[in-house]
């Protein structure tokens, strides 16, 4: 459990999430596993949830008593994982040209702002949403981009699977806190909601290109954290949060 806590609450897992989505969604595109990309999106999405979890430590404190304590008693390597991952997005978004470095740069604002973003109940789920899309679609398209053509179907597919799993990872994050929409839906009506969006992305998976059939792991795996859902700080960080890595790994192995 140490080692599960130590993945979760340091942010790693949420890293590898969004690598693993970049490399899902570039695999079912059709476009090559652009190492940068990769990189970029574990890297900066280190680089948000360290700095956000370390500086709001007190209010956080209230909601994921838990990760709290984690982060608390090991600030001075949160920190210095921080730099290192800063250090790696500054050299990814080089590599991967400056295309990707606007993506990256966009996502990265809303990012810094999220401290005081999450408090506005109906943008939460939006910008979330909007930034988790961005770096497991936008980048591998942004760098795809320069070098051919797209199929802006295929694009708008994925971007709407995406979109529809990570706003169910969403929803699920907030009833746990007891925050944004979610919180004022109460747990039944949430839990409907995320179910909802995991039937759609599972649609548009199976009934879209045939392409990004694999994709459909990605809901799939969410819809069993919201049918299994509990409460508990645990398995959101861990089941919830997860569900993305589990699901975006299974896209990548079957695509």
């Amino acid at each position: 459990m140490r080692a599960l806590d130590a993945f979760a609450f340091s942010s790693a897992l949420v890293a590898c999430a969004a690598a693993a989505l970049a490399a899902a969604a570039s695999r079912a595109l059709g476009f090559a596993l652009e190492p940068a990309v990769l990189t970029l999106a574990f890297c900066g999405t280190g680089v948000v949830y360290c700095v956000d979890r370390v500086h709001d430590l007190a209010r956080d404190a209230r909601t994921s008593p838990l990760r709290s304590a984690f982060v608390a008693q090991h600030r001075s390597a949160l920190f210095a994982a921080t730099a290192l991952c800063a250090c790696g997005s500054l050299v990814a978004a080089i590599l991967a040209g400056g295309r990707v470095a606007a993506v990256a740069g966009a996502v990265a604002a809303f990012g810094f702002a999220h401290r005081r973003l999450k408090r506005v109940a109906f943008a939460k789920p939006v910008y979330l949403t909007g930034s988790w899309t961005a770096v497991g679609v936008g980048l591998p398209v942004a760098a795809a981009s320069a070098n051919a053509p797209l199929d802006l179907t295929r694009v708008a597919f994925s971007v709407a699977i995406v979109s529809a799993t990570v706003q169910a990872n969403v929803i699920l994050s907030n009833l746990r806190d007891s925050e944004g929409i979610a919180g004022r839906l109460g747990a039944r009506r949430a839990r409907v909601l995320a179910a909802l969006f995991c039937a759609a992305a599972l649609a548009l998976a199976l009934l879209g290109p045939s392409n990004l059939r694999a994709l459909a792991a990605l809901p799939l795996a969410m819809a069993s954290a919201t049918a299994a859902f509990r409460p508990g700080e645990r398995y959101g960080a861990i089941v919830v949060d997860g569900a993305l890595l589990a699901g975006a790994l299974g896209a990548l192995f079957i695509g």
